[in-house]
Parts: C-alpha cells; structure tokens; sequence
C-alpha cells in the first residue's frame, strides 16, 4: 500500500468536512468506504494538514478529532511499521506512554471500588485521588519533549507539519483539565457531580493523546527520522525528567556529544571586539550561560537563533528549537499575541513589551525588548526571564561593604 495517495487524502476531507458539518456519520462512511479502509498515518497527517489550510483552527479540529480517528482507528492500527531500537527517543517517548496508560488504570480500579458510593464517600475518595493526580503534574515533561525536541526537527522536514500545532494545543488542554481535576480534589466541600465530568474529559484526553501518538505520530516519525538525528534528540532528552520509567544512564561525555552535533562554525576561535571590550566566543557563551536569567533572542526573519543555558532555567529549551519559527514556538492559542508583539517592535511602536504569573510558587518576570542596529533598524526580539520572587521581598539596603 502506498504510505499516502492524493485522491485518498481528498476523500477523507470530504469525509471529515461531512461530520464537521453534522451530514449523516453511516452515509459518510459508506460513501468513502475504500479510503477509510485503507487511510494510513500519513495520510492523517495531510488530511488535517489541508484541514488548517482552509483555515480550520486548531478549536474546530480539535472538537471532532476524536469521532474522525474512532472510525479510522481500526486501518490505522494495522498499519504495519518498524519499531524504534531500544535505548533511542522514540523508544522512551512509547514507553514513558505505557507507565501512564498503567497509572491511569489504576486509577479506574479505584474508582471501580467505589461504584455506587462515589457521592456518599467522596470526601474519602478525596483523599486517595489526589496524591494520584498530583503525580500526574510530572507527565508533562513528555509533552515538553515533544515539544521542544521533536516538533522543531518535525517542522523542518515534514510538509504536512501543520497537525503539529493541533498536538501542542491538546496538550495545553490536558494541562488545564489536569488543573481543574487538582482544584476539585483539594477544594472542601467539593461533589462528585462536580469531579466525574471533568475526569471523565480528561481521561478521554490523554488517552486520545496515546492512541494519536501511537497511531499516527510514532508511525510516521520512525520513516522520517535519521538514526543520527534519533541519536540528538536522545541526547538533548537528558535536559529533563523521564515520567514514570527509570531513567536510562546518562551517556558519558554527552556535552561532548550535544556539541559534535551543531554546526562547528559556532565553536571556531575568534574574539567579540566592541568600543566596549573584547573577549573569546567562549567567554561570552560563559558569561550568558551564567547570568540569573533566560535569554532567547530571535532574529529579523522571526527564526531562534540562540538562547543561553542558564543554571536557574524555569522555561523548557532545547537545541532543536535553534532555526526554528518563534510562531511555532508558542500553543496556537496564544500565538497571535506573540505575533502581534514582534510586529510592533519591527514597525517601531512600541520597544518592550513585559508580563508576569506566579509559577510554580514564584514570581516570573517576562520581557521582550525589541533589538534595533545603531542606524534604527530592526534587527529582532530579546526576550529575557527572570524570577523575581526573592528580589520583590528586598527592604533597607544591603551595601559592598556589608557582605560576608
């Protein structure tokens, strides 16, 4: 079977725009019975592609996702592909899935133990869930892989790398359900009434989420991705936690490694020279990588070109997102303000741009300063983190000479 076919993919957009539009879903199917039957991962992944070219939003696709995939999942599932080696990305991406897919389960026998008494008991049922669903916090860094190691390698060399978008935002919504179950749980005087709907959203959430990865992502990444480039991103996973497995042993002399595999101009000698100073390119990366906050700078063409790895980093980065679109590095929902902001900076109508949120327990500071030439002209956008947390409660003074 050819991995994707044109007049397949056109067929199971008429499908999907049939049941996006509420036509009849047994008319729909038996009219496009034979693309159905025979739709692979790839052919998913042009199929939604089209979707958000007609300027569907990641919104609308997301809301009948999951009935599209209930009728394709059968000839999805038996699309046959070669496995990942054990010990690479990919291979722990799947596996940290199957450790969550078993917690999720054992939930349910708990609940199951309860059933008929999830009213009456559940200040009791309270109290085992959320210890439960507070672990659940910790999955999040399989997302912020994806995110920041996957998705821009994906971005690169996939046509059809527009479903991508679509992924990040059902990952921002698992995060909010996720919240909104931990809300419930710790609130007193909570319901079941008011807990079951939610948890009965978020498990079809994360479920969907495995069974996407699993049948249509994994499938068409293991036929994309080089064993070079397995070997990076595998590298660059070290920069974060392993969800519910044990984590494999870090590779010995891994910066070494990380660094064989960025282009050598960026490590060639040289000096900065400026009415200000001089010092070596090494210098300079050590006095970023020291600074007390997060520096990511984009350039005039909208592409990250570097960021510093600062000991207090609190935002996710990875090596990947280097050369990649700052568009595609934000959820789809907050995108437009992201777009807005540079845009104001390259027309000259504003120069910085601040917010803050607490996170985490602290108090994050987040700037955007727009980066002009010595002639005015708009060179790109630095954006610099920082927690603030320690420095709002300062009072008095602390002079030089009162250090010990």
């Amino acid at each position: 079977m050819e991995k994707s076919n044109s007049k397949r993919v056109e067929e199971l957009l008429a499908f999907s725009l049939g049941m996006i539009n509420g036509q009849d879903g047994r008319m729909l199917i038996e009219k496009y019975k034979d693309a159905i039957e025979n739709v692979t991962p790839h052919d998913m992944l042009k199929l939604e592609d089209k979707q958000m070219q007609m300027g569907l939003t990641p919104a609308t696709i997301k809301q009948d996702v999951e009935k599209v995939i209930n009728v394709f999942s059968k000839s999805l599932e038996n699309y046959q592909w070669n496995k990942p080696k054990e010990g690479t990305f990919l291979y722990y991406l799947i596996l940290e899935n199957e450790a969550f897919a078993f917690k999720l389960n054992a939930i349910k026998k708990i609940l199951k133990s309860y059933k008929g008494k999830e009213e009456s008991d559940f200040a009791q049922l309270k109290v085992k869930l959320l210890p439960l669903f507070m672990e659940f916090y910790s999955f999040d860094n399989h997302y912020i892989k994806k995110e920041n190691i996957l998705f821009p390698y994906l971005e690169g060399v996939w046509e059809s790398y527009r479903p991508l978008k679509v992924m990040w935002s059902l990952h921002d919504h698992i995060r909010r359900t996720l919240k909104q179950l931990v809300a419930i749980l710790e609130q007193a005087g909570s319901q079941w009434s008011e807990f079951n709907p939610i948890l009965g959203k978020y498990y079809s959430l994360v479920f969907r989420m495995i069974q996407k990865e699993n049948i249509i992502i994994f499938p068409v990444v293991s036929e994309t991705v080089s064993d070079a480039v397995w070997e990076k991103m595998h590298l660059q996973s070290f920069d974060y936690p392993f969800p519910f497995i044990e984590a494999p042993l870090r590779p010995q002399g891994i910066d070494k490694k990380i660094k064989e595999h960025i282009e050598p101009s960026a490590y060639k000698g040289g000096n900065i020279v400026s009415e200000t100073g001089s010092m070596s390119v090494q210098q300079a990366l050590l006095m970023f990588n020291h600074l007390p906050v997060d520096l990511t700078f984009v350039d005039e063409n909208n592409r990250v070109v570097f960021f510093n790895n600062s000991t207090e980093r609190f935002f996710p980065r990875s090596p990947e997102i280097v050369g990649r679109l700052v568009q595609n590095c934000h959820p789809p929902e907050s995108v437009h303000m992201v777009v807005k902001i540079v845009e104001a900076f390259r027309v000259g109508e504003r120069d910085k741009a601040s917010f803050w949120i607490n996170m985490k327990g602290r108090f994050i500071l987040i700037q955007y300063f727009a980066v002009r030439d010595s002639n005015g002209a708009y060179k790109g956008v630095l954006e610099v983190s920082q927690d603030v947390t320690d420095i709002r409660s300062l009072t008095g003074e602390r002079r030089l000479l009162d250090w010990k």
